[in-house]
């Protein structure tokens, strides 16, 4: 086994990986393969990291192993070099499993030995320009640029995106010149037309309070018009809705859907909404979960009427059980845990025993006379779903979070949840589908009981492409060290999200745009990102950081700058940047040859400095006993009296020393919240991307930024937006990146 650890951590993999993927037999015995023919085909050079992470996708993905050596022979030849590539080559391999491979069509298919051109990408990008020319005079920045990059990219399918990105911009900038004030402005929503009288009225009608019976599948009792009247009398007619989280995990992107749609709908309704914590399960609640809770809802800039447990019940929940007995709707049970899993159960032998032997029984339970798992309390009915009663009360010798060492017996979910928003008057159940199942049992326990019966309304729950929500998943990444905890910035609980800087009213912004439907809702995570630029853009303030250092020295020395905080409202503030002989810019921005398309600093090129109005030209190149780049010398003049560079670039000086941290997307597979074993045959743990976190531990960051406090947000100029970690000290400060700037399908 450590044989195989090291000679998957010799083509990039971390140690954690290399141990998980250990744990797959298929994938582990396909990635040694691959790397040992890698290897015998390389000779003595080794497997670089671009190719080790295609060897590892490749394994990962491939269904016909027989597959395996033709494709790591054009991965090794450098023939497959992209994932664009790679995907391409394995979906010709799967859709053609006879032999022999048409090695010209698969050559074909997958784009080996396209070389795509700068020129030809000015070409197209140029022709594209010109189909839609009267429309962006016309339109200028509101014309939707994502049609011209859609044709751009159907134009030169094996091409950089980023460089086809860039050109797009570059040309539209010379098109239109630089944005005005016109163009900042928002564009004006279009009016909504005005729904027809009679839908205005019968929308209207769905949500008076107090018409429950009018709901599909509600049951109506010879009682249910008196309790209804009897609810209004005690709410006065107002909109009372709940949200419910169990307190054994921290909230998800999912519940930030459900927190809005519940407050916000009692919000529409001058209405109020409850923080209510469902903590029926005792062995799995903590305080943590319940502060994380509260913290999030506010956090999203809700304050909940009045924060309940369903725990705050257990005396009445007990006393209303004992009368569903007395009914002759329950009954105390002796079937095993096991006896009752799935949806063929077997009916109960105990179903029929006498109201008061169940009365004695049940009792017995409440005095802790019974073992855990010898008796149940089992309601009378079949739910939608086939399921045949349900339990009420379960025994569990396990301490409560709130209520100690009172109760030994703990109600269920399906007991529980109608009976609590019974009690508390609530107007609107409002769930996801899943529980859809649970409606009818919802109706029927209250009408069993003859107590007051709300509404339940189900609606599509939200799932993001790329990541799991599930708690029981998170708890495993966190137990094996592949997150750090529930607020690792890799996953998408709202701790997590909020580490990593997404603003509360993107969130929100976010599930107000997906909206509420009854279908399940599938979002891909950049979506959910185009929402947090729009909020960050006009909220954190620009400041200049550099990545990957290289040192300029200028031997002409100006005076300080004063960068605006925001470029586009200069009202908004500014803070002042030294100017020192001594400038850092990033490595990338310098090159020394020339190459078509490269706008930024060489020896035959100045560049600009961004907001500094200076302009520096390359004297001399140092370089280290290895021929490493590490200081250039240059001069600098005014922006006024020389000519306009070509690009203009970030810098710093006199920098404090940061570390930065990089996160991209923690799952490779697409669809991956279904755990589809067709999609990731191994599970979960060996879906895990080996490249989700990149620590940059050297960058250098402006010094204005030396006061921010925790989770402080701020842009870095041409890089991105970043937030400040929890884990940074008063020596070194630490940042997550956010989100880029643009969208990045490979990032998170």
């Amino acid at each position: 086994m450590a044989d195989l650890v090291a000679l998957f951590t010799s083509v990039g993999l971390s140690e954690q990986k290399a141990k998980e993927t250990l744990k797959n037999e298929g994938l582990s015995s396909a990635l040694r393969d691959a790397i040992v023919q890698a290897r015998q085909l390389l000779g003595s050079k080794d497997i670089d990291r671009a190719m080790g992470t295609l060897l590892y996708s490749m394994a990962s993905r491939l269904r016909d192993i027989r597959r395996l050596a033709f494709l790591t022979d054009h991965i090794v030849r450098r023939k497959i070099t992209t994932d664009l590539q790679l995907s391409a080559a394995l979906d010709f391999v799967k859709s053609h499993p006879q032999d022999p491979l048409d090695q010209r069509a698969f050559e074909n298919s997958c784009g080996v030995g396209v070389v795509v051109t700068p020129e030809q990408i000015e070409d197209a990008v140029e022709l594209i320009i010109r189909k839609h020319k009267v429309q962006l005079l016309a339109e200028r920045y509101r014309f939707n640029m994502g049609i011209l990059m859609g044709e751009a990219r159907t134009a030169l399918k094996w091409a950089d995106g980023k460089i086809v990105k860039n050109e797009v911009d570059m040309q539209v900038l010379h098109l239109l010149g630089p944005k005005t004030e016109a163009d900042l402005e928002k564009k004006p929503k279009a009016a909504k037309p005005k729904a027809p009288e009679k839908e205005k009225k019968e929308e209207q009608a769905s949500v008076v309070n107090g018409e429950n019976y009018k709901t599909e599948g509600y049951v109506v009792t010879p009682n249910t018009m008196n309790l209804l009247k009897q609810h209004l009398e005690l709410t006065g007619g107002q909109v009372r809705t709940r949200f419910p989280p169990e307190p054994n995990g921290i909230l998800h992107i999912g519940h930030a859907k459900a927190i809005n749609f519940n407050f916000g709908y009692a919000k529409a309704n001058n209405g109020i909404c409850f923080l209510r914590y469902d903590d029926t399960n005792p062995e799995k609640e903590e305080e943590k979960y319940f502060t994380a809770i509260k913290d999030m809802v506010e956090w999203l800039g809700y304050k909940p009427y009045a924060i309940t447990h369903a725990s705050d019940h257990f005396q009445l929940l007990y006393e209303l059980a004992v009368d569903l007995i007395r009914r002759g709707h329950a009954y105390v049970c002796h079937q095993r845990g096991e006896e009752l899993k799935g949806h063929n159960v077997p009916p109960s032998p105990w179903r029929d025993r006498p109201v008061e032997e169940s009365l004695v029984l049940f009792e017995r339970m409440k005095k802790g006379m019974c073992a855990e798992g010898e008796a149940t309390l089992r309601m009378k009915l079949v739910m939608e779903d086939g399921k045949l009663d349900p339990v009420a009360y379960r025994i569990k010798y396990t301490p409560h979070h709130r209520t100690g060492d009172t109760w030994c017996m703990y109600p269920t979910y399906d007991y529980t949840h109608c009976l609590c928003d019974s009690i508390e008057h609530i107007t609107h159940s409002l769930c996801t589908k899943e529980f859809q199942a649970r409606r009818s049992s919802y109706f029927w326990l209250c009408n069993a009981l003859d107590v007051y019966c709300p509404v339940q309304w189900e609606y599509g729950r939200l799932n993001l492409t790329y990541t799991v929500v599930s708690k029981r998943k998170i708890i495993k990444l966190v137990e094996t060290g592949a997150v750090r905890d529930w607020d690792d910035p890799r996953l998408f609980t709202l701790t997590a999200l909020r580490r990593r800087g997404f603003p509360p009213q993107a969130i929100n912004n976010f599930c107000a745009r997906v909206g509420v439907t009854v279908a399940q809702t599938t979002m891909e995570p950049h979506l959910l990102e185009a929402c947090v630029r729009e909020v960050l853009n006009d909220t954190a303030p620009r400041v200049m950081a550099v990545l990957e250092p290289l040192k300029v020295t200028i031997t002409n020395l100006p005076a300080d700058v004063h960068i605006p905080d925001f470029p586009a409202d200069e009202t908004k503030g500014s803070h002042v940047v030294p100017f020192s002989k001594t400038i850092f810019i990033e490595q990338s921005d310098f090159r020394e040859a020339m190459e078509k398309g490269y706008k930024r600093l060489t020896p035959d090129q100045p560049v600009g400095l961004r907001h500094a109005g200076y302009i520096i030209s390359l004297q001399r190149v140092i370089k280290d006993g290895r021929g490493k780049v590490v200081e250039l010398e240059v001069t600098c003049s005014s922006s006024d009296s020389a000519e306009k560079p070509k690009a203009f670039i970030h810098w710093v000086s006199q920098p404090l020393q940061c570390e930065v941290r990089l996160y991209e997307r923690k799952y490779c597979s697409f669809l991956y919240y279904t755990c589809d074993p067709a999609e990731v045959p191994g599970g979960f743990l060996s879906d895990l991307s080996p490249n989700s976190l990149q620590l940059v531990e050297s960058a250098l960051v402006d010094r204005s930024v030396s006061e921010a406090k925790v989770f402080d947000k701020f842009q870095f100029e041409r890089v991105g937006y970043f937030s400040v970690d929890p884990d940074s000290t008063a020596e070194k400060l630490v940042f997550n990146r956010t989100v880029t700037l643009k969208e990045d399908p490979g990032k998170i």
